[in-house]
């Protein structure tokens, strides 16, 4: 077992092409040998937007402070607090922060993938 502080992971720039104010922090993933699922944590400033992307694995996605526009295949969804966000493979999607604050999810993703976003 491992129990750390989210606070106290390193946060890291995502300096992906059309990503502007966001930054990841990386919670369970290759350095504990972590093999089905690697927990990410994402803060996206006011006005800040992940890429315009998709990938070709699931990937879910808890809001915890914030509010936020998910653009995705049916149109924008508006998302707060407490959602839950259930992106399917190959889904073009991004997370654009709307309010005020700044935005904070955690995301999960199967393991091993290339931790790109």
């Amino acid at each position: 077992m491992k129990v750390k502080r989210l606070v106290n992971e390193p946060q890291k720039e995502v300096t992906l092409p059309g990503a502007a104010g966001v930054r990841m922090r990386m919670l369970v993933g290759p350095a504990e040998g972590a093999g089905v699922f690697h927990m990410r944590h994402f803060e996206v400033a006011p006005g800040g937007h992940t890429p315009h992307h998709e990938h070709d694995y699931e990937h879910e996605v808890l809001i915890l402070k914030g509010v936020c526009s998910v653009k995705g295949a049916d149109g924008d969804r508006a998302c707060q607090a407490g959602d839950v966000v259930w992106m399917p493979p190959n889904e073009r999607h991004q997370f654009v922060n709307t309010g005020r604050e700044p935005l904070e999810f955690i995301c999960l993703i199967p393991a091993p993938k290339e931790c790109t976003l």
